[in-house]
């Protein structure tokens, strides 16, 4: 189904009336954040409320998070679980001054909406003082409701962005699939390198991206798939500075199993697993040897792939 973004205040749209809002940054939509959503879907109509930019950046700028997705991506995937409209506030100094009960006469009399569904640590208002016992008291004085969703758990670890952004940074690729209920992506276009990987048989696609998380350095197995098909293709990837070629700016680049020239073309990478850490060798004829070893690991865990 179409998603409707609207990017405003917040004000009375037909979007929304009578919708059950789903409110949060949705960072990565994982499991947790689908939990939200499978529940405004048994409620009726789902929707979402977030923030561009994320709280963080505005009040703690130094602090603040990497986003695991674009915001781009954040939207797609609220589309493919479901949600029919979005609205995205900016998030000001101004806006985050607002009181609880201004928040609240937002979402149940500007934007008319049936329920609001929040996990249960939701806080909301001017120095996070709305609670969800405060939300639901005024849900219920306009004759509202709000769903509290509890916390989704995987293996006994409490799903969340945190959680998921620790396990990328430290290269746990795998662990934070496990939370998202996908791999972990990002996207770019293939631009040209210094066709280092090409001298020693293993050519490469260079990918600049604007995703603010990647992985931690090292060799992983991955799919990727070339703007404007829809099929994935395997192959392996490697993050770092390349130290046996004395290092330099961080990079990432994919050797796909398929040859293909995608110099100028977009890619999406999902990485699947961890193959090692970024090594140096003695000589470019030892990487070669062993950039033959993870291609071969890598097809093994791609063909496996299955989740």
């Amino acid at each position: 189904m179409k998603l409707h973004s609207v990017y405003a205040t917040a004000v009375a749209s037909r979007e929304f009336q009578g919708a059950a809002l789903c409110l949060g940054n949705f960072d990565g939509v994982h499991l947790g954040h689908q939990a939200l959503i499978g529940r405004a879907k048994a409620l009726g109509r789902p929707a979402a409320m977030s923030f561009d930019p994320h709280p963080g950046k505005v009040l703690s700028p130094a602090l603040a998070p990497k986003l695991i997705a674009s915001q781009a991506r954040k939207v797609e995937l609220l589309a493919e679980h479901g949600v029919e409209a979005l609205l995205l506030l900016p998030f000001t100094l101004p806006f985050a001054a607002t009181s609880p009960a201004q928040f609240e006469a937002m979402l149940f009399d500007a934007l008319g909406i049936k329920a609001a569904v929040v996990g249960e640590d939701f806080t909301y208002g001017s120095r996070r003082a709305g609670t969800v016992a405060t939300l639901k008291t005024a849900a219920e004085q306009r004759g509202g409701s709000v769903e509290v969703v509890p916390f989704v758990t995987v293996d006994g670890v409490v799903v969340s962005s945190t959680k998921v952004r620790e396990y990328i940074l430290e290269g746990r690729v795998d662990a934070a699939w496990a939370l998202l209920g996908r791999p972990f992506d990002l996207d770019g276009v293939v631009v040209k390198g210094q066709g280092r990987g090409r001298t020693i048989g293993f050519p490469t696609a260079n990918i600049d991206t604007v995703n603010e998380l990647k992985p931690a350095p090292g060799v992983y197995a991955v799919q990727a798939r070339v703007q404007g098909e829809t099929g994935w293709r395997g192959g392996a990837a490697n993050i770092g500075v390349k130290p046996t070629f004395g290092g330099g700016a961080v990079t990432i680049e994919a050797h796909l199993f398929e040859g293909l020239d995608l110099y100028g073309k977009g890619l999406r990478v999902r990485f699947l697993e961890r193959l090692r850490g970024e090594q140096r060798f003695g000589s470019a004829a030892e990487l070669a040897a062993q950039i033959a070893r993870d291609v071969e690991t890598a097809k093994t865990i791609v063909a496996r792939s299955t989740r």
